[in-house]
């Protein structure tokens, strides 16, 4: 069957589209089937063509290419350059609207993010970077800069000229999964930098996004805009509006299910215990570091140390964490150490929430553990360790009672982390 021949109501046609959130966001938006439809530019002339659906979403790499079919165009799809969402009328006409443009403002507004009289350095040249340049034109950005690996403004260029931009958006693919902890530009570069808005929506927050974190910048991911595209696009295939508040109940269910629980604190202070009971609570995947770290090594951590010494040790944690933390929906259970290197901070914070969790002195478990035999040796190494502790973590419970209470205090600690951090930056 080719794929004029498939039966289409609504959709998402693209080239790559395995990972996709659409579905699942539209199912929680109207009562329709909604397909995934991986084509080719053959299949995409034939599903345009033959018209046989009510209306598609269309994404990478056809935004552009789409606006050859259609009968008329949006003012924001010729503002943007390009279509993502189609609809066929009662006369068979196609039109062509861009409701990214308006996920790209709702994400904006929602982070608190002005637009209007500022200057914007966009990064990427692409469908994606002409969409946010309309939607910065239409929110009265004073001066919009364009930026390319290979245009008039290259990045040594907006280093070096526009270090005054006060809003920097991305709209490349860099920092995306699995290509994460890389950054496009180093906000040291634009000191009155003052907002940031990233369209990488995997990892939540993408190295550009942990940047401004640690400045205090406001900022912002993709799936706010993923998600009020959506909203926007299921009102032009149903003719009927929809609630605004329900863009933010469907990211706080997304979130829910996708930011990693992070489980920090000393050695012998209940992470694996608490985190696997956590675990079941959640339904999710369990994973303790230090056992990944004892199945790549074949041998216990005790052994490690003794046998191979702490800088190995500590090589081998990294890369355990930069693995773990580029996944999400995921319970994690850290080393005491972890937290320590700055690298394994961000591992852990792109996808994750994290939780301090505190346990006095005396009740720490001390047996196989080589760095913290014995009271006095804990004390200094918690007078090393709090500080890093309380900067690393966005809330901190303590384990004082039996497994399943702290288990409990965990999860709600977590939620109030997910609802505050990720929904308004």
């Amino acid at each position: 069957m080719n794929a004029a021949d498939r039966k289409i109501e609504y959709g998402l046609v693209g080239a790559k589209l395995s990972h996709s959130h659409s579905p699942r966001i539209h199912a929680m938006l109207a009562n329709y089937k909604y397909d995934l439809i991986e084509t080719d530019p053959e299949g995409l002339r034939e599903i345009l063509s033959g018209r046989a659906f009510k209306g598609l979403n269309v994404t990478i790499p056809y935004k552009v290419d789409a606006m050859a079919y259609c009968d008329e165009l949006t003012e924001a799809a010729r503002e943007a350059g390009g279509v993502n969402t189609l609809t066929v009328g009662a006369d068979g006409r196609l039109t062509g609207d861009n409701t990214d443009m308006h996920g790209f403002e709702e994400m904006a507004r929602a982070a608190g993010i002005s637009l209007s009289g500022r200057k914007v350095l966009i990064l990427g040249s692409g469908g994606s970077g002409r969409m946010a340049r309309a939607a910065c034109l239409r929110s009265g950005a004073r001066e919009i800069v364009g930026v390319s690996r290979s245009g008039p403004v290259d990045y040594g260029a907006a280093r070096s000229d526009h270090a005054d931009a006060e809003v920097i958006v991305n709209t490349t693919p860099v920092g995306m999964y699995p290509n994460n902890g890389c950054a496009p530009i180093l906000l040291s570069d634009f000191p009155s930098c003052a907002g940031v808005l990233d369209l990488i929506y995997n990892p939540l927050e993408t190295a550009l996004l942990l940047d401004a974190r640690s400045r205090g910048i406001p900022r912002a991911n993709g799936l706010r805009m993923l998600i009020a595209q959506a909203r926007r696009a299921a009102e032009r295939f149903t003719g009927l509006g929809i609630d605004k508040s329900i863009t933010d109940d469907i990211e706080r269910t997304l979130l829910g299910e996708q930011v990693n629980l992070v489980l920090i604190g000393m050695p012998g202070s209940g992470k694996t215990s608490i985190g696997r009971a956590v675990a079941d609570t959640l339904r999710r995947p369990f994973v303790d570091l230090d056992e990944r770290i004892e199945a790549a090594a074949g041998m216990v951590v005790p052994d490690i140390f003794r046998e191979r010494g702490e800088a190995e040790f500590r090589r081998m944690e990294r890369d355990v964490t930069a693995e773990a933390g580029r996944r999400q929906g995921q319970v994690i259970a850290t080393g005491g150490g972890c937290p320590i290197d700055s690298r394994n901070r961000d591992a852990l914070r792109q996808n994750g929430a994290v939780i301090w969790l505190r346990r006095p002195l005396e009740r720490l478990a001390t047996k196989g553990r080589p760095l913290s035999a014995g009271i006095e040796a804990l004390r200094e190494m918690e007078s090393k360790r709090a500080a890093v502790y309380e900067c690393s973590a966005d809330a901190a419970v303590d384990n004082d009672s039996e497994i399943i209470d702290a288990a409990d205090a965990v999860c709600e600690a977590f939620y109030r982390c997910v609802n505050h951090r990720y929904s308004r930056g």
